[in-house]
């Protein structure tokens, strides 16, 4: 359940020590060559940077800063995991923040963010239109055919979404409601993820 008494600007446990995302919008867009992603915040400035570390047996998401520091890492519970678990570790502390646990279905896609040790949800991601996530499966070409997510809280209000965008390269918008505690971090890791998963 979400701790009413919480504040939206009070510390969070699931926040990451080293990045302080306090905007509501955000633009994730992938490299044309490789499971590469860039974040910019509202301004425009990049807060931002992930890459998926090739021929690896788990799936393994290094994010860094704008700066260039080490943010986050996101790295599969499974070996070779296209549906799983995933769990953010914080690059500063070394602690697990948060996991993200893909409910696999064929032709949709659809996560839970949870507290890594007691399992609590804390957060889902939903497919907004199934026969578009169908669509998306069936012809092969998740790049021509953008999907847009809903993110919901822990007791199932929308507190967000995640727009994609027609491009040549994959393009996202992720707004979270600035009153929800819903994590940011995990939130921008997922449209990451997800989207890379999608196109293997």
């Amino acid at each position: 359940m979400t701790d009413p008494s919480r504040s939206p600007s009070a510390p969070s446990a699931y926040d990451i020590s080293t990045v302080d995302l306090d905007g509501d919008r955000y633009e994730v867009t992938q490299s044309m060559v490789r499971n590469k992603y860039t974040v910019h915040d509202g301004a425009g400035d990049i807060v931002l940077r992930g890459k998926q570390k090739l021929f690896k047996l788990k799936e393994e998401f290094p994010f860094v800063t704008g700066d260039g520091d080490d943010a986050f890492s996101v790295k599969a519970g499974g070996i070779m995991d296209i549906a799983g678990n995933y769990a953010i570790t914080d690059a500063g502390t070394g602690e697990e923040v948060v996991v993200l646990d893909e409910d696999y279905s064929l032709f949709m896609e659809n996560w839970t963010i949870r507290d890594p040790e007691t399992g609590e949800a804390l957060a889902t991601i939903r497919s907004k239109n199934k026969l578009l996530a169908a669509l998306r499966h069936l012809v092969g070409a998740a790049n021509l055919v953008p999907n847009k997510y809903e993110i919901f809280d822990a007791d199932g209000d929308h507190v967000g979404d995640i727009e994609g965008k027609f491009s040549l390269r994959d393009a996202y918008t992720v707004t979270i409601d600035d009153a929800s505690d819903v994590p940011k971090e995990a939130v921008i890791a997922s449209a990451c993820i997800l989207d890379a998963l999608e196109n293997k």
